[in-house]
């Protein structure tokens, strides 16, 4: 990775325009966070959540979970918190909540809800199966919320291992198109980086923006998430550690502004960053 000088250690993201991909309280504090680094923020969400073909089934699980029927409350997307929250989904505090990893424990909380529980080393469905059983070696009612294409790894380990899983879907994942104005600023290299949240994320940057230039960033939050933008068809230029934001953005700010020219101007002759091919 590059070491040359910024304009200062406090701003390392000085100058740099950076796409981030989903929008709500969670890209509002994800700007915010990189405003503090001196970036320049575009938020322009790529995907949003379309109601579950079984709202009725979605809508008694919510009565039953603010009810207090269930002992814990899975959540595995940031997409998941804005369904309890458009929802304005009730959540006892009888009821345990355990969120897959940090991007989605922040996104709970950015909306007032509170996390008791996120996996310590694996950040998916199955490292948070194994450590609520290790936590709960008795049965426990538990509600699971999914996406409609999610595979029921959570729901069958929980299963096997004797709790009382309600398994729900809560959405569907849809694209949201980006204005020509964002298409056109990824086109030309006006945007520096594009943070890729998410498989469905990848899915949609591939998807959108067909000519990516090769001096602009693409960061994955963590292995998992650079599998599936691989997967997708990216090349993924650096993956953050940990799967958060934090994480994420230090690992942009590791790599220096490939040029200089002002952000309103044409932009020609960038040198491509390091370790891209």
């Amino acid at each position: 990775m590059s070491t040359a000088p910024r304009h200062s250690p406090e701003k390392p993201l000085a100058g740099w325009r950076v796409l981030v991909p989903r929008g709500g309280p969670w890209g509002d504090g994800v700007a915010a966070t990189l405003r503090r680094q001196g970036a320049t923020p575009v938020i322009a969400p790529l995907i949003n959540f379309a109601p579950s073909s079984d709202e009725a089934t979605l809508e008694q699980a919510l009565a039953d979970l603010a009810s207090g029927a269930f002992d814990w409350l899975t959540v595995t997307s940031a997409t998941t918190v804005d369904v309890l929250y458009a929802y304005r989904a009730s959540i006892p505090s009888t009821t345990k909540v355990a969120a897959v990893g940090e991007t989605t424990a922040a996104a709970l909380q950015s909306v007032g809800y509170r996390v008791d529980l996120v996996p310590e080393q694996d950040n998916s469905a199955a490292g948070m199966a194994e450590q609520l059983i290790g936590l709960e070696p008795d049965a426990r009612d538990i509600l699971t919320l999914r996406s409609e294409i999610a595979k029921p790894v959570l729901t069958r380990m929980l299963t096997d291992a004797g709790h009382r899983v309600r398994s729900v879907v809560a959405y569907r994942t849809v694209g949201v198109p980006v204005t020509d104005r964002i298409a056109e600023d990824v086109r030309s290299g006006r945007i520096n980086a594009i943070l890729v949240t998410s498989g469905s994320v990848a899915e949609q940057v591939h998807r959108q923006f067909p000519v990516v230039p090769p001096e602009t960033l693409i960061a994955a939050i963590g292995p998992r998430t650079a599998k599936d933008a691989r997967r997708a068809g990216l090349d993924v230029d650096v993956v953050a550690d940990t799967q958060t934001v934090d994480a994420l953005i230090e690992a942009v700010a590791r790599f220096s502004l490939p040029h200089a020219a002002d952000e309103f101007a044409p932009r020609t002759g960038a040198l491509p960053l390091p370790g891209r091919d």
